[in-house]
């Protein structure tokens, strides 16, 4: 299972993806594609054009990070706490009632659930990582190490995720296409 560790896999195994055969990505932009596939997806890259954002600003503020502080901190805690509150509804809400509908995609969406896992480690690291640049810049410590250290962090976090939502919407979105608004 450790090749499937989400920090160790380039993507998912043929069995995971038994639905996107039928319903490949090339067929996702259709408009038949159910209001809730379409919704998962602008969510999905809404967390990819926030994540570019912080990679933006961090390297925007390496001259001067008291420069980005504002709007830096302020997209990372609607990053966090947007991607906390999806995982969430994900794990309580979407998962269970997706095995139900495809039992088929059920050892996938266990392996989804554990990325949740890892990422919420990830969550956590940017979180202190932030609140100690917000810090740095309040008190007057400059904040370059601490920048630097919310830039490792990011750099530690971005490819796990940018993973995760890619197998994500390689099963959800085909069950949600084959399935419609009931998947």
């Amino acid at each position: 299972m450790s090749d499937l560790a989400l920090h160790a896999r380039s993507g998912l195994p043929g069995e995971m993806l038994c639905l996107l055969a039928e319903r490949p990505r090339e067929t996702w932009s259709d408009p038949t594609l159910p209001e809730t596939a379409r919704f998962w997806l602008q969510m999905h890259e809404g967390f990819r054009r926030q994540q570019a954002t912080l990679i933006r600003l961090i390297g925007e503020g390496a001259l001067d990070p008291r420069s980005v502080h504002p709007p830096l901190v302020r997209t990372l805690n609607g990053f966090l706490g947007h991607l906390d509150g999806h995982h969430r509804v994900e794990t309580g809400h979407y998962f269970p009632a997706f095995r139900r509908a495809e039992p088929r995609v059920a050892e996938g969406l266990d392996l989804l659930d554990r990325d949740h896992d890892t990422i919420h480690g990830h969550l956590e690291a940017l979180h202190g990582a932030g609140l100690a640049f917000h810090q740095a810049i309040t008190t007057g410590a400059g904040g370059f190490d601490e920048l630097g250290r919310l830039n490792q962090v990011l750099g530690l976090a971005g490819p796990a995720l940018a993973r995760h939502l890619d197998d994500e919407e390689e099963i959800v979105i085909p069950l949600l296409a084959l399935h419609g608004e009931r998947g």
